[in-house]
């Protein structure tokens, strides 16, 4: 069977208007190590949905998720924040953990989220106003 078919979400980067992947950007930061725990979890979440602590819980006011890992030989907390649109997970955030910033982190992946929606909505706005020929 093919995996794909298995995956309950699967996962998509948000993209800036400017195409740029923040949250792939930031996890390609990552040692490869440190990238694979993070990938596992998000894999974890692909396929186990819906799923919840210890990998996965609420963040935020607006729906959105994150996941959580444990990178740098157990010594730091790292985050992936995601939202949900239909069978996708979208992946918005990612960063080490500082109590001090998270809810600024918690923020950008909103900002990000209201994003995509607004974006989604005008695409689908376009395609509705199209003429049929």
């Amino acid at each position: 069977m093919n995996a794909e078919r298995m995956k309950r979400l699967t996962a998509r980067f948000y993209r800036t208007q400017a195409d740029n992947q923040p949250a792939r950007q930031w996890l390609l930061g990552l040692e490869p190590e440190d990238r694979k725990t993070v990938g596992a979890d998000m894999a974890t979440v692909e396929f186990g949905w819906p799923i919840g602590m210890p990998v996965c819980r609420p963040v935020g006011r607006l729906g959105l998720r994150e996941i959580r890992s444990t990178i740098r030989d157990g010594k730091v907390e790292a985050r992936v924040i995601f939202g949900i649109d239909g069978q996708e997970m979208i992946v918005l955030h990612g960063f080490e953990k500082k109590p001090s910033r998270q809810d600024n982190e918690i923020a950008a992946a909103e900002d990000r989220w209201r994003d995509y929606k607004r974006r989604k909505e005008q695409e689908h706005g376009k395609a509705r106003k199209t003429p049929r020929g």
